[in-house]
């Protein structure tokens, strides 16, 4: 196996820790630690159900139990993909006391992404639950271990768990728990939008995560009396650090799980359970602020409404406070690392304008040009970070890494941004060929990889558009081969490839041809950015 490694200069670790940054904490101890200074006090709330962090520290060491008895070991990847239920949280910290690696995936993703998942990672098992919104994540398991061997273990996590193996909720004491991993060994995967149609891994370590968890609390304002609802997939680096449900139990606060964010499952849970603070993407905060002037629900408890993943126009940010009642907190950040917060006390202005500052005193921000020339202040430019909680490289894949990674150790984000006074940034979009759904990163090549594959399709080339309540959504011009196929027709066919459905085009447009240079020749981003413009132009006049 290719060694999982996330290694910062010896010189900037030691400042981290100097800094009191990295705290030499693990996943484990902080859940063993909140269970020793608050038994009683409820972790978690599903449904009718509620964890106290007790029950769930002896879940998770139930579960740890279980996978080691059932064969796994520790060091092994494990595809996570979990919907919003508590198990969530018992099967996660269970690895992490097995001393395992969870690869988070999202409930979305298909057989596509979470074979590649599985192959890149080299996971050895999948945790899943038994069906979830109408889909059978056994049947995935199984066409999963017939495309990827290796992966000799399955737990289900919750309902029927037919052949595989159900998910530990008793500790077997015969079974002899591990030391904890080290704070600097690498806690978990977490997957990242791929520029080539292969979405990287991001390995995140104990002591970088940890210290981007807790100092969200002290930005966000969580403390061991807040209560964070994850509305978002709970596998999503956002509702997971920003400051999320893992900031949320650092603190010792309690974590209510809403099986959908929409309007009419999250409105009663915020009312029942007086929740102070969750986090949205754009496309949610509008249907929550078009729904809360009518809704029966009181939501007066809730103080923060964290808005990120994708740019928040101000005109929607200027509408929270009067619709929800709450602060709105802007977020912009990546599952890479770098994280910015609009502050709670920063005026009304900066809030709804600007997508907020670094979290640490340690992060160090570039804004350059093309060539790599540091631009003025209040000019766009291209964003560069590294800091205590920003990798150094993606898991083996050494193109990735040549690409998105300066000699220097900066990250290139590929976000173009405009730095403001005090170190606000302002996001201008993205340079690449990333198309941004509702928070969801969507390669525009790996979409066109899919249509190539239609008998009826000789050119595809995806391409972004704006949209008021997706942020931007995804628009598909095709030429077509012989019989040309119906746009429905063909966005059905995607569906069948057994990708996620937030990657099927939104928009389907035939053409011709494509227009190229005198010599044949085009780039694909120069292609896109034409039919991009084109299109636009159309739709206006």
């Amino acid at each position: 196996m290719t060694p999982l490694r996330q290694d910062w200069p010896a010189d900037l670790a030691q400042r981290y820790r100097d800094a009191g940054f990295w705290r030499g904490e693990t996943f484990s101890d902080v859940l063993r630690a909140r269970a020793a200074e608050r038994p009683d006090a409820t972790a978690i709330i599903d449904g009718e159900r509620r964890w106290s962090y007790a029950e769930l520290l002896a879940r998770a060491e139930a579960a740890a139990a279980g996978y080691l008895a059932a064969g796994l070991r520790p060091g092994d990847r494990v595809v996570v993909q979990l919907p919003n239920i508590a198990e969530f949280f018992s099967a996660v910290f269970g690895l992490f006391r097995a001393r395992m690696i969870p690869l988070y995936a999202l409930p979305a993703h298909r057989i596509t992404e979470v074979a590649h998942f599985a192959r890149r990672g080299e996971a050895a098992g999948y945790v899943i639950p038994a069906t979830h919104d109408g889909f059978d994540y056994r049947a995935q398991a199984r066409a999963l271990q017939a495309e990827v061997p290796a992966v000799r273990h399955v737990v289900v996590a919750a309902g029927d768990a037919a052949e595989f193996t159900p998910l530990a909720t008793e500790r077997d004491a015969s079974v002899a728990l591990p030391d904890d991993a080290a704070p600097s060994d690498v806690a978990f995967i977490q997957i990242s939008g791929g520029s080539t149609g292969l979405s990287k891994l991001i390995p995140r370590t104990h002591d970088d995560y940890l210290y981007s968890c807790w100092a969200s609390n002290d930005i966000c304002g969580v403390t061991d009396s807040s209560v964070f609802l994850v509305a978002l997939p709970a596998a999503h680096n956002f509702p997971m650090s920003s400051p999320g449900h893992i900031g949320a139990l650092y603190a010792g606060a309690t974590v209510v799980l809403s099986p959908a964010p929409a309007p009419d499952v999250a409105f009663p849970l915020i009312a029942r359970h007086r929740v102070t603070i969750t986090g949205l993407v754009p496309p949610l905060a509008l249907l929550w602020m078009q729904a809360a002037p009518q809704t029966p629900h009181d939501l007066s408890s809730l103080d923060v409404l964290l808005v990120g993943g994708a740019k928040f126009t101000p005109e929607a940010a200027r509408r929270v406070r009067p619709a929800l009642g709450c602060t709105l907190q802007q977020v912009f950040g990546m599952a890479e690392g770098l994280v910015n917060y609009t502050r709670l006390d920063d005026d009304e202005e900066t809030i709804v304008t600007t997508q907020g500052r670094p979290i640490s005193a340690m992060d160090e921000v570039l804004v350059v040009d093309d060539a790599g020339a540091p631009v003025p202040d209040g000019t766009p430019g291209h964003l560069l970070a590294r800091g205590p909680y920003t990798i150094r490289a993606y898991h083996n894949d050494a193109g990735a890494n040549a690409r998105a990674f300066t000699e220097d150790g900066f990250y290139r984000t590929g976000d173009i941004v405009k730095r403001l006074p005090g170190g606000y940034l302002e996001v201008q979009g993205r340079a690449g060929d990333h198309i941004n759904r509702a928070g969801e990163k969507i390669s525009a090549e790996e979409v066109e990889d899919h249509l190539l594959a239609h008998p009826n399709v000789f050119d595809a080339a995806i391409v972004s558009i704006p949209d008021e309540f997706l942020g931007e959504r995804s628009c598909a011009f095709v030429i077509p081969q012989g019989a040309a196929p119906k746009p429905a027709a063909l966005k059905a066919w995607m569906r069948a490839r057994g990708i996620a459905a937030f990657k099927v085009p939104d928009q389907v447009v035939l053409v011709e041809r494509f227009e190229t240079t005198a010599a044949g020749k085009i780039s694909r981003k120069e292609l896109r950015a034409r039919l991009r413009a084109g299109f636009l132009a159309e739709q206006t006049s």
